[in-house]
């Protein structure tokens, strides 16, 4: 589903829901409070976020990832698998496809050796035969697994929405209580987000589409990921003729249906049909065809900054 839009608004539908995002919020803070997490042998990064929907937290978890190799250590990612139907644990192979795994994995495996579980303790078990660092990909709000390292994502546009938990907000936490088991925030694009106390390291980092020549170029764009209107503009800014675009909720399932409708629509205005990277890898081979897919890659405006942070992590003993 698309977020709804009082989620980026103080207004009566918040209040309206308020004593349930209280209920919310604590029910995490119960979680911290008895968990007894696993501390796997392996050095363990947290890329997680605060909110729901897109903050950049694949893209910068791929970047730390590519650091971490460029230091001579070895990476694996660990995910949850979300739209998955696969609980593993299990290694993500070329056999496994977005239903079975989701599609952010897929995506991760393009980089380094990825770990499905929805329990990420178990997850943890089989990650640590594969590499010396687990790089989650979200999490934060999970408790089951030690870290090292938990950085924390923020969309520097959207910012916190309305500052309430859900259902009244977009939040899975309060800011207070999930930036307290932080270690740096991540502000991804531009704006200036309200971090109250923090006092942990705030770091910067751009979401930069790949050198595509798109200038002058006739497209219809389609994204079904937490914030599309970034994806449309970004292309737009690279200049593009958007002559079309469609967007559907975060992780959508494509139907062949859908996949030929847009394709008909392409043709109809003799146009490119475009879409991102998240989205590509959901579609089957046969649906791939006369689509493009435009990466994203992450980049830090201190990258000086995220080596120290990086080289901090315990060695493998």
């Amino acid at each position: 589903m698309r977020p709804p839009e009082f989620w980026n608004r103080v207004g009566w539908e918040a209040k309206l829901l308020a004593p349930a995002d209280w209920l919310h919020g604590a029910s995490v803070a119960w979680k911290e409070a008895h968990a007894k997490p696993y501390r796997s042998r392996a050095a363990v990064v947290c890329v997680g976020n605060l909110s729901v929907g897109g903050s950049g937290k694949t893209p910068v978890a791929i970047e730390i990832a590519r650091m971490l190799r460029e230091r001579g250590r070895q990476p694996v990612f660990l995910s949850r698998g979300y739209g998955g139907r696969l609980k593993g644990p299990l290694q993500v192979d070329a056999r496994n496809s977005a239903k079975d795994v989701g599609d952010e994995p897929l995506l991760l495996a393009q980089s380094a050796p990825v770990v499905v579980a929805r329990d990420r303790a178990a997850g943890a078990h089989l990650a640590q035969s594969l590499g010396d660092v687990i790089v989650m990909d979200d999490g934060h709000q999970n408790f089951t697994l030690a870290k090292d390292l938990a950085l924390v994502v923020v969309d520097g546009e959207a910012g916190f929405g309305n500052g309430e938990v859900m259902p009244a907000g977009p939040l899975r936490e309060p800011v207070a209580q999930g930036l307290a088991r932080a270690d740096a925030v991540v502000i991804s694009g531009e704006g200036d987000v309200a971090l109250g106390r923090f006092a942990g390291q705030v770091l910067r980092v751009r979401l930069k589409q790949a050198a595509v020549e798109l200038r002058g170029r006739r497209v219809v764009a389609f994204a079904g990921i937490g914030r599309p209107d970034k994806f449309f503009h970004a292309m737009e800014q690279q200049g593009a003729v958007l002559v079309g675009t469609r967007h559907f909720a975060d992780h959508h399932a494509y139907s062949q249906a859908e996949i030929a409708r847009l394709k008909s629509k392409a043709r109809a205005l003799d146009a490119e049909l475009v879409t991102t990277e998240k989205d590509f890898v959901r579609l089957t081979q046969s649906e791939r065809d006369g689509i493009s897919a435009l990466p994203v890659r992450a980049e830090f405006e201190s990258p000086e900054d995220v080596a120290a942070l990086l080289d901090s992590l315990p060695q493998p003993g």
